[in-house]
């Protein structure tokens, strides 16, 4: 007696057989993987544009350079607000790994566009004086006109921050503004400077002008120095008790590149947040899978019976409906990947950042899609294998 052996389905074939689930009811399937495509998409898209913002952040760095420190007054023990000394710069300048330093002074004047204004709408500008090497220490440059130098310092002449010209509704220079009662030039307007985001909101004048018109004590407020790469943490560590030996400790010590470091720290903090709501969206989306093959099942119960009439084995059955889940979740998982790094791109561009869409954000993504998928087809697979030919074919 001859025994029947079950013909062996090829790869091929089990691709054909899951296909035609999907073919014959394509707008189920791709309501379906667009559930996964959203989970997916959304975590590419948070990974791509946290990748995007960090690659811009380590350029910016790159190009501003973390050897720049800031010394500015601290407290005294009685809590009222220190001062440094006049001769604090120069002190600064002479430690040896030191490259450059300069100095702004806050002015206790206020800024109008005219003397009109009332007095309470100041928008929240402040008034510095500028040492005129102010540029080339912070990173700072020019967006129009010319900054300070020797001659136009002793005169009524003033440098915009980037948002103080916004502010003043100010685009080139030229125009006079009232400055501590007293009309003073726009002779320039600065670029937004990200190691020293204060001065965007700053109006510069000279330091002779500011002590001849606006009442400036000649107090340094904050101290902006350079030095060497490899001698950062040792002048950072010299800085108080060399800006003020008589008392270091009202002295305050920062590295502005550290507080773009916490920035980030931050945002990444925030990229976990979305993270985890992107895996709730592709749990969904897998539920979403699972439903719809359960549903499956119960439709096709009358192909289910005819193929094991025909001689198709258990096997066979749950194989087909797991491949066929498998390839829904591929579907939704290539759309998803393709939506995130089509979003990426456009909010990096946007941005004005560097696009960039991690190699393992992707696979990982397609990888998820094909677990999720394949968890979510086990149960509807176990369930249309265990239907026999007569059962599968009886009147429902």
């Amino acid at each position: 007696m001859t025994t029947l052996v079950p013909a062996r389905l090829r790869p091929a074939d089990l691709a054909r057989v899951a296909g035609v689930g999907l073919r014959t009811r394509p707008l189920r399937a791709i309501l379906s993987a667009l559930g996964i495509a959203i989970g997916i998409a959304a975590m590419i898209a948070v990974v791509g544009i946290s990748s995007s913002s960090r690659e811009n952040l380590d350029r910016q760095l790159a190009a501003l350079g973390t050897n720049l420190l800031r010394v500015a007054p601290g407290q005294t023990i009685f809590g009222d607000n220190a001062h440094l000394p006049t001769a604090s710069v120069g002190m600064v300048g002479r430690i040896g790994p030191v490259l450059s330093a300069t100095a702004v002074g806050s002015c206790s004047a206020k800024v109008y566009r005219n003397d009109h204004i009332p007095a309470g709408q100041s928008g929240g500008i402040g008034v510095y004086a500028s040492r005129t090497d102010l540029l080339k220490t912070v990173g700072a440059s020019i967006a129009s006109g010319t900054f300070l130098n020797a001659a136009t310092a002793r005169y009524p002449t003033v440098v915009l921050g980037a948002t103080s010209a916004r502010v003043l509704g100010i685009g080139a220079p030229g125009v006079q503004i009232w400055l501590g009662g007293h009309w003073f030039t726009v002779i320039g307007i600065l670029r937004s400077v990200p190691l020293a985001p204060e001065l965007d909101t700053a109006a510069l004048v000279g330091w002779p002008v500011a002590q001849s018109l606006l009442g400036f004590d000649g107090y340094p407020t904050t101290i902006y120095t350079r030095a060497r790469e490899d001698a950062v943490t040792d002048v950072q560590a010299v800085l108080g008790a060399t800006a003020n030996p008589e008392h270091p400790d009202q002295v305050d010590v920062s590295r502005p590149s550290d507080a773009l470091a916490a920035k980030q720290a931050a945002n990444t903090t925030l990229n976990g947040l979305l993270l985890g709501l992107g895996a709730v969206a592709l749990l969904v989306g897998g539920v979403g899978v699972a439903n719809t093959m359960v549903i499956s099942v119960l439709e096709r119960r009358a192909e289910i019976g005819l193929r094991r009439s025909l001689g198709a084995t258990r096997g066979q059955i749950r194989l087909q409906f797991f491949a066929e889940s498998l390839l829904l979740s591929l579907l939704g998982g290539i759309g998803g990947v393709l939506l995130g790094v089509a979003l990426t791109y456009a909010y990096a561009s946007y941005q004005g950042w560097p696009a960039v869409v991690p190699v393992w954000a992707t696979a990982g993504g397609v990888g998820a899609t094909l677990a999720v998928g394949g968890l979510a087809g086990l149960y509807p697979a176990w369930r249309a294998a265990r239907l026999s030919p007569t059962e599968a074919l009886a009147p429902a």
